[in-house]
């Protein structure tokens, strides 16, 4: 069995999380048992939830433990099997973790997932038919619940989940607005994945010059809203809220590192009749297979064409992780491992 290298979770942060809270080790693969396949991963997904399970404190989560794999989901391939359900060679996704190689029993519901590479690559089953995918859908769908010719707007709009929110919003007849940070990043939304407009969010360093650029963008108000972020453009876009708004909330990496996020007008969500619902997309494993089936139609349709910043072999790993908490991934943020 091969050598497996890996990082651990060897301290948690102080503030803002650092290259010195991973170890990186090297570890002996254990022989397969009955019912067992060895996945040799291709690719880890690195994603904005790992940063609070780092934390000690329980969110809707238990906390990463200390001294073991970084949780993680993986797509790779099967290379030795003892199970009839994996033969070797399939393509596979899973949570094998920030490792080369995972074992995995092949029995446990969920564990792993055979996918069909021939439209779809196999990095793409990490983001939009995957997880992220899914969870853009989930909040448009089941919670924005949105009308032909609404307007909705999401925030990290370049990244995985954002991406995918705007090609199913399109689907849906709807007027979609992103935000974003840098000028590069509001083109790509614009001119490729298809925005009807994007702000970018630093240009503002005021919330009252935010909340007038979301006005521009949103000139009949905001129906919808899938949140990301929070802080200051959350309170932006809810300024602008229309009547009986819905509010997604899938995350707040604005305040992952600990500080307090205050919203400055809370009064809204009463005066406008507002839905605000936080969601975990794990929690709603009955949506996946219909969701996963139209984001595969429009990726391999070429309706959703998902960027990814790939960062080589698995030592690369903190550095990406780090980066992509400060926004400077461009789409999807994976590493390529073989």
């Amino acid at each position: 069995m091969p050598k497996n290298q890996q990082i651990l979770l060897d301290n948690r942060p102080e503030g803002a999380a650092s290259a010195s809270n991973f170890k990186l080790v090297t570890s002996d693969t254990p022989d397969l048992q009955d019912d067992q396949v060895l996945v040799r991963h291709h690719f880890l997904s690195l994603d904005p939830y790992m940063r609070g399970r780092m934390n000690a404190a329980k969110g809707y989560a238990d906390p990463q433990p200390l001294g073991q794999v970084m949780i993680g989901g993986t797509a790779g391939e099967v290379i030795e099997s003892r199970s009839p359900k994996f033969p070797v060679g399939a393509k596979v996704v899973g949570m094998g973790g920030w490792q080369q190689y995972s074992v995995v029993e092949a029995g446990q519901t969920g564990a792993l997932r055979k996918v069909d590479t021939t439209d779809v690559p196999l990095s793409h089953y990490l983001g939009a038919v995957g997880m992220p995918g899914v969870t853009a859908w989930y909040g448009l769908v089941k919670i924005i619940e949105p009308n032909v010719g609404q307007t909705v707007v999401v925030s990290a709009a370049t990244g995985a989940v954002g991406s995918a929110f705007c090609a199913l919003a399109k689907a849906r007849g709807l007027s979609v607005v992103g935000i974003a940070g840098g000028p590069e990043k509001c083109k790509y939304a614009v001119d490729e994945l298809g925005f009807d407009a994007c702000i970018d969010y630093k240009e503002h360093s005021h919330p009252r010059s935010l909340t007038k650029a979301v006005k521009d963008a949103c000139p009949k108000g905001v129906d919808g809203y899938f949140e990301n972020v929070g802080g200051m453009v959350m309170d932006a876009v809810m300024a602008n809220m229309n009547a009986f708004g819905r509010i997604a909330v899938c995350g707040m990496i604005a305040g992952y590192d600990g500080a307090p996020m205050p919203m400055s007008y809370p009064a809204l969500i009463l005066m406008n009749r507002m839905k605000v619902e936080g969601f975990i997309v794990s929690e709603h494993m009955e949506v996946w297979p219909e969701a996963l089936k139209e984001l595969g139609m429009l990726v391999a349709s070429g309706k959703l064409k998902p960027r990814e910043s790939i960062a080589q072999g698995l030592e690369a790993a903190p550095e990406a992780f780090l980066g992509l908490l400060k926004g400077k991934n461009f789409g999807k943020q994976l590493v390529k491992l073989v």
